[in-house]
Protein backbone atom coordinates (compact mmCIF):
# COMPACT_ATOMS: atom_id res chain seq x y z
CA UNK A 1 0.00 0.00 0.00
CA UNK A 2 3.19 2.48 0.94
CA UNK A 3 4.46 1.54 -2.86
CA UNK A 4 1.11 2.29 -4.28
CA UNK A 5 0.48 5.57 -2.58
CA UNK A 6 4.35 6.71 -3.03
CA UNK A 7 3.30 6.01 -6.82
CA UNK A 8 0.41 8.05 -6.96
CA UNK A 9 2.37 11.25 -5.23
CA UNK A 10 4.69 10.99 -7.70
CA UNK A 11 2.36 10.94 -10.40
CA UNK A 12 0.52 13.89 -9.27
CA UNK A 13 3.55 16.05 -9.19
CA UNK A 14 3.72 15.14 -12.58
CA UNK A 15 0.69 16.79 -13.29
CA UNK A 16 -1.91 13.34 -13.06
CA UNK A 17 -5.58 14.13 -11.87
CA UNK A 18 -7.14 11.18 -11.61
CA UNK A 19 -6.95 7.32 -11.34
CA UNK A 20 -6.44 6.94 -14.86
CA UNK A 21 -3.74 9.44 -15.73
CA UNK A 22 -2.26 8.04 -12.24
CA UNK A 23 -1.92 4.37 -14.03
CA UNK A 24 -0.96 5.94 -17.68
CA UNK A 25 2.18 7.49 -15.39
CA UNK A 26 2.85 3.92 -13.69
CA UNK A 27 3.08 2.02 -17.01
CA UNK A 28 4.94 4.57 -18.39
CA UNK A 29 7.71 4.96 -15.74
CA UNK A 30 8.94 1.47 -15.89
CA UNK A 31 10.18 -1.29 -13.70
CA UNK A 32 13.21 0.25 -12.40
CA UNK A 33 11.13 3.67 -11.60
CA UNK A 34 8.28 1.37 -9.62
CA UNK A 35 10.71 -0.71 -7.75
CA UNK A 36 12.53 2.16 -6.82
CA UNK A 37 9.14 3.10 -4.92
CA UNK A 38 8.81 0.07 -3.53
CA UNK A 39 6.53 -1.57 -6.08
CA UNK A 40 7.66 -4.81 -7.13
CA UNK A 41 4.88 -6.43 -8.97
CA UNK A 42 5.33 -4.01 -11.59
CA UNK A 43 2.42 -1.40 -12.98
CA UNK A 44 -0.92 -1.16 -11.56
CA UNK A 45 -4.28 -0.33 -13.17
CA UNK A 46 -6.69 2.51 -12.90
CA UNK A 47 -9.27 -0.34 -11.04
CA UNK A 48 -6.29 -1.04 -8.82
CA UNK A 49 -6.53 2.60 -7.75
CA UNK A 50 -9.80 3.15 -7.77
CA UNK A 51 -10.69 0.19 -5.44
CA UNK A 52 -7.89 1.33 -2.92
CA UNK A 53 -8.56 5.18 -2.71
CA UNK A 54 -12.32 4.15 -2.18
CA UNK A 55 -11.61 1.68 0.66
CA UNK A 56 -8.34 3.55 2.31
CA UNK A 57 -8.68 5.31 5.62
CA UNK A 58 -8.52 8.54 4.75
CA UNK A 59 -7.95 9.85 8.21
CA UNK A 60 -4.53 7.76 9.12
CA UNK A 61 -3.54 8.75 5.62
CA UNK A 62 -3.98 12.36 6.21
CA UNK A 63 -1.77 12.12 9.66
CA UNK A 64 0.77 10.05 8.30
CA UNK A 65 1.04 12.72 5.69
CA UNK A 66 0.85 15.81 7.83
CA UNK A 67 3.21 14.33 10.09
CA UNK A 68 5.90 13.99 7.44
CA UNK A 69 5.28 17.52 6.36
CA UNK A 70 4.90 18.98 9.92
CA UNK A 71 9.20 17.80 10.51
CA UNK A 72 9.41 20.42 7.39
CA UNK A 73 7.45 23.16 8.57
CA UNK A 74 9.04 26.48 8.95
CA UNK A 75 8.91 29.35 11.07
CA UNK A 76 7.80 33.23 11.02
CA UNK A 77 8.97 35.55 13.45
CA UNK A 78 10.82 32.95 15.54
CA UNK A 79 7.63 30.42 15.84
CA UNK A 80 5.82 27.91 14.26
CA UNK A 81 2.59 29.22 12.97
CA UNK A 82 -0.21 27.31 11.34
CA UNK A 83 -3.35 28.63 9.71
CA UNK A 84 -6.99 26.19 9.68
CA UNK A 85 -8.91 26.80 6.60
CA UNK A 86 -11.67 24.84 4.62
CA UNK A 87 -12.67 24.68 1.26
CA UNK A 88 -15.24 22.18 -0.22
CA UNK A 89 -14.16 19.82 -2.90
CA UNK A 90 -17.12 20.79 -5.40
CA UNK A 91 -16.69 18.40 -8.42
CA UNK A 92 -16.93 15.06 -5.88
CA UNK A 93 -20.88 16.26 -5.24
CA UNK A 94 -22.63 13.00 -6.08
CA UNK A 95 -25.93 12.91 -6.54
CA UNK A 96 -28.28 14.68 -3.69
CA UNK A 97 -25.19 13.65 -1.48
CA UNK A 98 -23.27 16.61 -0.26
CA UNK A 99 -19.52 17.50 -1.78
CA UNK A 100 -16.71 16.78 0.80
CA UNK A 101 -15.37 19.59 2.72
CA UNK A 102 -12.29 19.81 3.83
CA UNK A 103 -10.36 21.44 6.66
CA UNK A 104 -6.76 22.00 6.15
CA UNK A 105 -3.65 23.03 8.17
CA UNK A 106 -0.42 24.84 6.33
CA UNK A 107 2.48 25.97 8.05
CA UNK A 108 2.72 29.64 7.23
CA UNK A 109 6.46 30.43 4.86
CA UNK A 110 6.93 26.55 3.99
CA UNK A 111 3.71 25.96 2.70
CA UNK A 112 3.28 22.70 3.94
CA UNK A 113 0.49 20.87 4.50
CA UNK A 114 0.30 19.80 7.85
CA UNK A 115 -3.14 17.89 8.30
CA UNK A 116 -6.36 17.82 6.84
CA UNK A 117 -10.20 16.55 8.24
CA UNK A 118 -13.61 16.31 6.64
CA UNK A 119 -16.21 18.05 7.67
CA UNK A 120 -18.65 15.28 9.25
CA UNK A 121 -22.16 14.95 7.26
CA UNK A 122 -24.82 17.23 9.27
CA UNK A 123 -22.35 18.69 10.85
CA UNK A 124 -19.97 22.20 9.71
CA UNK A 125 -16.57 23.66 9.90
CA UNK A 126 -16.14 24.45 13.46
CA UNK A 127 -16.43 20.83 14.96
CA UNK A 128 -14.20 19.65 12.34
CA UNK A 129 -11.07 22.50 13.28
CA UNK A 130 -11.20 21.19 16.36
CA UNK A 131 -10.64 17.50 15.42
CA UNK A 132 -7.55 18.69 13.62
CA UNK A 133 -5.86 20.76 15.99
CA UNK A 134 -6.57 17.50 18.31
CA UNK A 135 -4.34 15.64 15.59
CA UNK A 136 -1.38 18.00 15.36
CA UNK A 137 2.02 18.79 17.05
CA UNK A 138 0.34 22.59 18.61
CA UNK A 139 3.27 22.73 21.31
CA UNK A 140 5.01 26.30 20.95
CA UNK A 141 2.94 26.72 18.04
CA UNK A 142 0.38 29.92 16.56
CA UNK A 143 -2.68 28.93 15.10
CA UNK A 144 -4.12 31.64 13.28
CA UNK A 145 -7.87 31.12 11.89
CA UNK A 146 -10.63 33.05 10.01
CA UNK A 147 -13.79 35.00 12.07
CA UNK A 148 -15.65 31.66 11.83
CA UNK A 149 -13.41 30.21 14.51
CA UNK A 150 -13.54 32.54 17.01
CA UNK A 151 -15.14 30.51 19.38
CA UNK A 152 -14.37 30.24 23.24
CA UNK A 153 -13.93 26.42 23.53
CA UNK A 154 -11.50 26.51 20.24
CA UNK A 155 -9.89 29.09 21.95
CA UNK A 156 -9.71 26.97 25.07
CA UNK A 157 -8.23 23.99 23.01
CA UNK A 158 -5.36 25.76 21.50
CA UNK A 159 -4.41 27.12 24.67
CA UNK A 160 -4.19 23.62 26.47
CA UNK A 161 -2.37 22.37 23.76
CA UNK A 162 0.78 24.66 24.54
CA UNK A 163 -0.20 26.87 21.46
CA UNK A 164 -1.04 30.63 20.78
CA UNK A 165 -4.24 31.83 19.03
CA UNK A 166 -5.06 34.58 16.81
CA UNK A 167 -8.87 35.24 15.76
CA UNK A 168 -10.34 37.25 13.95
CA UNK A 169 -13.43 39.15 14.69
CA UNK A 170 -15.43 40.76 12.31
CA UNK A 171 -18.99 42.72 11.94
CA UNK A 172 -20.91 39.40 11.68
CA UNK A 173 -20.15 38.80 15.29
CA UNK A 174 -22.19 42.17 16.04
CA UNK A 175 -22.04 42.55 20.27
CA UNK A 176 -18.20 41.54 20.37
CA UNK A 177 -17.19 43.69 17.17
CA UNK A 178 -19.10 46.56 18.38
CA UNK A 179 -17.07 46.74 21.98
CA UNK A 180 -13.87 46.15 20.32
CA UNK A 181 -14.20 48.65 17.90
CA UNK A 182 -15.66 51.64 20.55
CA UNK A 183 -12.17 50.90 22.37
CA UNK A 184 -9.92 54.24 21.99
CA UNK A 185 -8.07 53.47 18.83
CA UNK A 186 -7.22 57.01 18.07
CA UNK A 187 -4.36 57.29 20.71
CA UNK A 188 -2.90 54.10 20.49
CA UNK A 189 0.58 53.70 18.20
CA UNK A 190 0.54 52.01 15.09
CA UNK A 191 2.71 49.72 12.80
CA UNK A 192 2.30 49.91 9.32
CA UNK A 193 3.28 48.15 6.31
CA UNK A 194 2.78 48.86 2.41
CA UNK A 195 3.18 46.01 -0.58
CA UNK A 196 3.05 46.78 -4.10
CA UNK A 197 2.41 44.70 -6.94
CA UNK A 198 0.07 43.05 -9.39
CA UNK A 199 -1.22 46.21 -10.00
CA UNK A 200 -2.24 47.22 -6.56
CA UNK A 201 -0.91 49.14 -3.41
CA UNK A 202 -2.08 47.33 0.24
CA UNK A 203 -1.21 49.17 3.64
CA UNK A 204 -2.25 47.56 6.40
CA UNK A 205 -2.20 49.43 9.77
CA UNK A 206 -2.70 47.01 13.12
CA UNK A 207 -2.24 48.90 16.28
CA UNK A 208 -3.04 46.58 19.50
CA UNK A 209 -3.72 46.55 24.01
CA UNK A 210 -3.57 44.47 26.47
CA UNK A 211 -6.90 42.94 26.59
CA UNK A 212 -9.66 44.51 28.19
CA UNK A 213 -10.82 42.67 30.99
CA UNK A 214 -14.30 42.03 29.89
CA UNK A 215 -12.65 39.50 27.02
CA UNK A 216 -13.30 36.01 28.42
CA UNK A 217 -11.88 34.12 25.80
CA UNK A 218 -8.98 31.54 27.60
CA UNK A 219 -5.44 32.85 27.81
CA UNK A 220 -6.41 35.88 25.82
CA UNK A 221 -3.54 39.12 26.08
CA UNK A 222 -3.89 41.34 23.52
CA UNK A 223 -6.49 42.74 21.15
CA UNK A 224 -5.83 45.00 17.98
CA UNK A 225 -7.76 46.53 15.54
CA UNK A 226 -6.52 45.67 11.57
CA UNK A 227 -7.40 48.09 8.82
CA UNK A 228 -6.50 46.79 5.51
CA UNK A 229 -6.34 49.90 2.65
CA UNK A 230 -6.13 48.91 -0.95
CA UNK A 231 -5.76 50.98 -3.92
CA UNK A 232 -6.34 49.34 -7.12
CA UNK A 233 -6.62 51.23 -10.72
CA UNK A 234 -7.51 54.38 -8.68
CA UNK A 235 -9.88 52.95 -6.57
CA UNK A 236 -9.74 52.56 -2.62
CA UNK A 237 -11.77 50.07 -0.43
CA UNK A 238 -11.13 50.00 3.20
CA UNK A 239 -11.37 47.00 5.95
CA UNK A 240 -11.76 46.79 9.18
CA UNK A 241 -11.40 44.16 11.60
CA UNK A 242 -10.44 42.99 14.95
CA UNK A 243 -8.06 40.41 16.73
CA UNK A 244 -7.69 38.42 19.80
CA UNK A 245 -5.04 36.56 20.60
CA UNK A 246 -3.51 35.33 23.68
CA UNK A 247 0.25 35.86 22.49
CA UNK A 248 1.39 38.40 24.69
CA UNK A 249 3.18 42.01 23.40
CA UNK A 250 6.81 40.69 24.47
CA UNK A 251 6.35 37.90 21.72
CA UNK A 252 3.63 39.54 19.39
CA UNK A 253 4.30 42.64 19.04
CA UNK A 254 1.99 44.93 16.67
CA UNK A 255 4.17 44.22 13.46
CA UNK A 256 4.71 40.54 13.80
CA UNK A 257 0.54 40.25 14.27
CA UNK A 258 0.35 41.95 11.32
CA UNK A 259 2.64 39.35 9.49
CA UNK A 260 1.07 36.67 11.11
CA UNK A 261 -2.41 37.43 9.91
CA UNK A 262 -1.41 38.84 6.45
CA UNK A 263 0.84 35.15 5.95
CA UNK A 264 -2.99 33.47 7.17
CA UNK A 265 -4.03 33.96 3.48
CA UNK A 266 -1.23 31.87 2.39
CA UNK A 267 -3.79 28.92 2.51
CA UNK A 268 -6.30 30.70 0.35
CA UNK A 269 -3.69 31.39 -2.12
CA UNK A 270 -1.00 28.81 -2.00
CA UNK A 271 -3.29 25.81 -1.10
CA UNK A 272 -7.35 26.26 -2.07
CA UNK A 273 -6.41 28.10 -5.00
CA UNK A 274 -3.37 25.93 -6.64
CA UNK A 275 -5.81 22.90 -5.83
CA UNK A 276 -8.70 24.21 -7.49
CA UNK A 277 -6.57 25.80 -10.54
CA UNK A 278 -3.83 24.39 -11.08
CA UNK A 279 -5.09 20.67 -10.29
CA UNK A 280 -8.80 21.41 -11.49
CA UNK A 281 -10.00 19.72 -8.36
CA UNK A 282 -13.83 21.30 -8.60
CA UNK A 283 -13.95 19.96 -11.71
CA UNK A 284 -12.67 16.27 -10.72
CA UNK A 285 -15.23 13.26 -11.75
CA UNK A 286 -13.36 11.51 -8.52
CA UNK A 287 -16.56 10.48 -6.01
CA UNK A 288 -16.21 7.04 -4.74
CA UNK A 289 -15.99 6.56 -1.17
CA UNK A 290 -13.07 8.35 0.23
CA UNK A 291 -11.57 8.71 -3.09
CA UNK A 292 -12.22 12.21 -3.42
CA UNK A 293 -10.28 13.25 -0.05
CA UNK A 294 -8.13 10.79 -0.56
CA UNK A 295 -7.05 12.60 -4.01
CA UNK A 296 -7.11 16.10 -2.19
CA UNK A 297 -4.52 14.77 0.19
CA UNK A 298 -2.38 13.35 -2.86
CA UNK A 299 -2.65 17.07 -3.98
CA UNK A 300 -1.52 18.47 -0.55
CA UNK A 301 1.46 15.98 -0.86
CA UNK A 302 2.67 17.06 -4.35
CA UNK A 303 2.14 20.51 -3.27
CA UNK A 304 4.65 20.77 0.17
CA UNK A 305 7.04 17.92 -1.90
CA UNK A 306 7.03 21.35 -4.62
CA UNK A 307 7.05 24.02 -1.91
CA UNK A 308 9.69 22.46 -0.07
CA UNK A 309 12.05 22.33 -3.02
CA UNK A 310 11.57 25.96 -3.90
CA UNK A 311 9.18 26.07 -6.26
CA UNK A 312 6.84 29.02 -6.47
CA UNK A 313 5.32 28.20 -9.45
CA UNK A 314 3.21 25.05 -9.08
CA UNK A 315 1.86 24.70 -12.82
CA UNK A 316 5.44 25.31 -14.12
CA UNK A 317 6.93 22.64 -11.63
CA UNK A 318 4.09 20.17 -12.60
CA UNK A 319 5.27 20.55 -15.96
CA UNK A 320 9.21 20.43 -14.96
CA UNK A 321 8.36 16.86 -13.36
CA UNK A 322 6.20 15.78 -16.31
CA UNK A 323 9.13 15.87 -18.76
CA UNK A 324 11.42 13.55 -17.07
CA UNK A 325 10.11 10.35 -15.13
CA UNK A 326 13.14 10.08 -12.67
CA UNK A 327 12.54 13.39 -11.93
CA UNK A 328 9.44 13.10 -9.79
CA UNK A 329 10.77 9.64 -8.27
CA UNK A 330 13.73 11.95 -7.07
CA UNK A 331 11.72 14.35 -5.30
CA UNK A 332 9.74 12.18 -3.29
CA UNK A 333 13.01 9.93 -1.95
CA UNK A 334 14.74 12.98 -1.18
CA UNK A 335 12.01 15.05 -0.37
Amino acid sequence: MAALIAVAVCAVVAGARGFTAIGEWAQDAGAVALRRLGLERGAMDESTLRRLFARLDADRLDTLLGAWAATRSARVAGRRVIAIDGKTVRGARDGDAAAPHLVAALAHGSGAVLGQVAVREKSNEIPAARDLLGVLDLDGAVVTMDALHTQHDTATLVIEAGADYVLTVKANQKTLYARLKALPWARIPAASRTDRGHGRRATRTVKAVDVPAWIDFTGAAQVAQLRRTVTRKGKRTVEIVYLVTSADARTAPAEVLAAWVQSHWEIENRLHWVRDVTFGEDRSQVRTGNAPRVMAGLRNTAITLLRLHGHHNIAAALRHHARDTDRPVNLLLTG
